[in-house]
């Protein structure tokens, strides 16, 4: 019987993936990491029904310094951070693979919507696909991964599976994205942390002055809701500007081609420069096409197509081809083309 570590929760999904897991005859274990933001008791519970041996991983100072102040700096600096692609190599997939090298596991899982097969990665098979978030695994660790959730098409398929031994969890909300931002508002988070960015100026393309923004912090580019001004018709946050502490807003109705330029790249196959290819350009369900237009080796500049989306500096650009996930990299520029 092969033996598996699975991250596990006690949500909805990693119960679930634990059930699945154990039908297919694997020797199942339960790790919980504990990054300061939760409790293993939903966890431990799971796992005392199912018979699973179980462990708690104290990841906390790990998560505090290589999630949480990487994500205060990257907003602090204008950037828009994806904490959850940074935490899974540097933390929650990081435990899972100390514990099963220690523990004789011969595969790592998690309940996250994705695939792997020989090595390489692939979108799940339905719109909660988050092969996105896990782009930045090395190809050996993904060698190793199990993802049961990766064929289910809906959410309400995996409540029926947690609920044939869980019935109070198959019930539960659905997990945050983030967990440490509950609410979902980053600069609440930011802020009770003691960081208080001064207020500045909205300003429009020609550096009209718009209004009045209250840190930095608080803003993304792309966003176009909770902006706080009027103008009289519909805007979005262009770009984000700490030197000055301004803030540019454009017509949301203005599609634009944008040049992108990522750095800090994990690639499973590199991609063809002048082939195009499905994109992501943040954490959403907005698929579109980018090219690549220089050798992606060491650096690379994608072009990337308006129904991507807007890219924002710190958040992934991250490739398809097909199902399969070519890998990507953080975003450091983002050059606009006319159309």
């Amino acid at each position: 019987m092969e033996r598996v570590v699975l991250g596990l929760s006690g949500g909805v999904d990693s119960a679930a993936s634990a059930i699945l897991l154990q039908r297919r005859g694997y020797e199942v274990h339960a790790l919980f990491m504990d990054n300061g933001f939760g409790t293993p008791d939903r966890a431990r519970a799971c796992a005392e029904r199912l018979g699973l041996p179980f462990a708690v991983a104290d990841m906390r100072e790990p998560f505090e310094q290589g999630v949480i102040k990487p994500f205060f700096a990257d907003y602090l600096a204008g950037r828009t951070p994806n904490p959850c692609a940074v935490c899974n190599p540097r933390v929650k997939f990081r435990a899972l693979f100390d514990y099963a090298d220690a523990h004789g596991c011969a595969f790592v899982a998690t309940g996250h919507y994705a695939r792997a097969e020989a090595g390489f990665l692939y979108r799940g098979a339905g719109p909660h696909d988050q092969s996105y978030l896990l782009y930045r695994l090395p190809r050996a660790w993904v060698a190793r991964c199990l993802f049961p959730l990766g064929t289910f098409v809906s959410k309400e398929e995996v409540r029926t599976v947690a609920g044939e031994v869980f019935p109070e969890t198959s019930r539960a909300a659905a997990s945050m994205d983030i967990c440490f931002v509950p609410d979902g508002m980053h600069w609440k988070y930011i802020e009770s942390r003691g960081v208080r960015p001064p207020d500045g100026e909205f300003v429009d393309d020609t550096g009209r002055v718009l209004g009045v923004h209250h840190g930095i912090h608080r803003y993304t580019v792309g966003m176009r809701r909770r902006l706080g001004v009027a103008t009289g018709e519909r805007m979005y946050v262009r770009t984000i500007d700490p030197q000055t502490n301004r803030i540019t807003l454009s017509p949301a109705h203005e599609p634009r081609a944008s040049l992108v330029e990522i750095g800090e790249m994990n690639w499973f196959e590199l991609p063809a420069p002048g082939r195009l290819y499905g994109a992501r350009v943040r954490h959403s369900r907005k698929m579109g096409e980018a090219e690549c237009i220089s050798d992606a080796n060491e650096s690379c500049v994608l072009r990337v197509s308006p129904d991507c989306g807007v890219p924002a500096p710190g958040q992934s650009a991250v490739l398809y081809d097909g199902e399969r996930v070519l890998g990507g990299g953080v975003i450091f520029h983002v050059f606009e083309e006319n159309l």
